[in-house]
């Protein structure tokens, strides 16, 4: 057995698997990421939880501003909640945000400040997932665990050929099997950051770059002409779409801000009060904030997917003509424009305030 043949049995095989991606990743593969300096484990679950989901060009400059602010856990255990809501502000899915808070807490609760080293450990962390954990066992602390996040999914299913939707029960044993059988004895931190890298930029959703990738020669996926079907694509629902009023109240140079509840989206966030379309505007600020308003035009409709619905927003500036002395509604606050973009607000209320 010689030439390619030879070589795409050997890459088949765990061992030539993860020796071929290993190399490449020394030889091709990102190392001037700002986490990449470091094994401390603080600093790796920092950028562990802000790539989920999230492309790395987008995180760098939040992780670095994240860090210079929270340089430790004991710095963001003891922090507001606000005061990282703020930080994280226009890096979305603030679930995580508000997770890290708790989990950083639970550190200095539970571990006497310091990250714990082990696997079930950090596991049992909030806003923890196993994919996640094991990232951060092995960059941190060179620990053999698997890691199948939705790049690593893709870059398996199409190598070995495994049908069906990742996100199918029967589908993601099959995947998270095969990501343990690969694990190399030694060089874990540069393979489980070969298989990010292979995912994120070679094995893309479209356009992959096959002639780029170390184990081309024995992917199933491209020998039979299979690249565009693997993994196959979730099944089409209807995204429902939802509609709201923001209603942008202007007194002076200050507007009004509303703290959204813990739960839910945008949880722990300032945003503008939403109203329903056509809902009496004046009653309600009447009755909820004691002012009395007048209705301006209505700004540009902003459009804003999440993961499982999309949302239109009607901006409805409304002017301010009197407003009655009274104590500070709970959970409201009035700012001036600059201050209310240095607080922690979701993405369209940002685009409001810019459009202002």
């Amino acid at each position: 057995m010689n030439g390619r043949t030879g070589e795409s049995v050997k890459a088949r095989t765990p061992r030539g698997f993860a020796a071929r991606l290993i190399a490449w990743q020394k030889r091709e593969g990102r190392h001037g990421l700002p986490w990449q300096a470091t094994r401390d484990p603080y600093a790796v679950w920092i950028s562990e939880i802000m790539l989920q989901q999230t492309r790395v060009a987008t995180v760098i400059p939040y992780y670095r501003r994240f860090m210079a602010r929270f340089p430790d856990v004991r710095t963001l255990a003891a922090a507001a909640l606000d005061d990282v809501l703020a930080r994280w502000s226009g890096l979305g899915y603030y679930s995580r945000a508000r997770n890290l808070h708790r989990a950083a807490q639970a550190i200095v609760a539970d571990h006497g400040g310091r990250f714990p080293r082990g696997f079930e450990a950090v596991l049992a962390l909030p806003g923890i997932g196993r994919s996640s954990a094991a990232a951060i066992c092995a960059f941190a602390f060179r620990q053999r665990h698997a890691i199948l996040d939705g790049n690593v999914k893709r870059v398996l299913a199409r190598h070995f050929g495994v049908p069906g939707h990742p996100g199918d029960k029967r589908v993601a044993d099959a995947l998270w099997r095969k990501a343990a059988r690969l694990l190399p004895a030694r060089g874990i931190a540069a393979y489980t950051q070969g298989l990010m890298d292979l995912g994120a930029g070679v094995c893309t959703r479209g356009q992959p770059r096959c002639a780029r990738c170390p184990v081309s020669g024995s992917c199933v996926a491209r020998r039979r002409g299979l690249i565009a079907e693997l993994p196959a694509r979730r099944p089409k629902k209807a995204t429902p779409h939802r509609k709201t009023v923001m209603l942008v109240l202007r007194c002076a140079r200050e507007i009004l801000l509303e703290k959204r509840p813990a739960t839910g989206i945008w949880g722990g966030l300032w945003c503008f009060p939403e109203a329903a379309a056509g809902e009496d505007f004046e009653a309600l600020c009447a009755r909820r904030f004691g002012a009395q308003v007048s209705a301006l035009a209505p700004l540009p409709v902003l459009e804003h997917g999440f993961t499982h619905f999309r949302l239109s927003i009607v901006p409805q500036p409304m002017r301010v003509t009197r407003i009655v002395p009274r104590a500070t509604e709970p959970g409201c606050i009035w700012l001036t424009v600059e201050a209310a973009r240095r607080a922690a607000i979701p993405a369209p209320v940002k685009c409001i305030l810019e459009a202002l």
